[in-house]
């Protein structure tokens, strides 16, 4: 993979894993009827949300798979918070 310039390969491959789990695209093969394979890319299903990270709320990204089991904590707004 190249790397832009000035840019360490870990800050330019981060909108491509989840920030929990560290899950990247895999590479397979699209298999027809007659057998035909063609190559393709299977991508995790990332999703951007605000979750606390030491106590701060931050965006990050996260498969689903981390949001279902419960691996990350959501940030709760306090204007939400009910007296």
């Amino acid at each position: 993979m190249r790397v832009a310039s000035g840019v360490s390969h870990e800050e330019y491959d981060m909108s491509l894993a989840c920030a929990i789990c560290g899950k990247t695209s895999a590479r397979g093969n699209n298999v027809s009827h007659a057998n035909n394979r063609r190559k393709r890319t299977f991508k995790p299903n990332l999703q951007r949300i605000r979750a606390s990270v030491n106590g701060q709320p931050k965006y990050i990204r996260v498969c689903t798979d981390c949001i279902r089991s419960n691996k990350v904590e959501k940030a709760v707004r306090p204007s939400l918070l009910v007296d």
